[in-house]
């Protein structure tokens, strides 16, 4: 692999630019990627604005964060299953599975942040 060797600042720069590399490819061929994007362009800063605290500000914005992470974790395991055969195997299927099941969690776990954060401030406004 290219640029094992470096040490220090030199690696530091190589990673960076490989991580952008990473970011484009996920862009281009990855259509859930996108909406994910989409998704936290308008909730990152929503959750900037609504959250009370330093904590749930975080909460908020890193709860959508994650979810990207987990999109970006979960297509590197499906470049490598189909990298190794476009065949059907119980494994590979198995795999895949596994990585959608991870995103879908990040979803509930983005989906649960924001409702605790935000259901006591809006309970009052529905119950009449």
């Amino acid at each position: 692999m290219a640029g094992q060797n470096l040490k220090g600042v030199a690696r530091i720069y190589a990673a960076f630019f490989h991580s952008v590399r990473g970011y484009k490819a996920t862009w281009v061929h990855e259509e859930a990627f996108r909406q994910e994007v989409y998704l936290f362009i308008l909730a990152g800063p929503l959750g900037l604005w609504i959250g009370n605290t330093p904590v749930e500000k975080t909460l908020l914005t890193g709860s959508i964060i994650l979810v990207m992470i987990v999109e970006l974790l979960n297509t590197g395991i499906e470049i490598v299953v189909d990298r190794i055969s476009f065949e059907r195997h119980e494994l590979s299927g198995r795999a895949k599975d596994v990585g959608s099941a991870a995103v879908l969690s990040s979803l509930a776990l983005a989906g649960l942040t924001w409702g605790l954060i935000l259901y006591p401030r809006w309970a009052p406004l529905f119950s009449g």
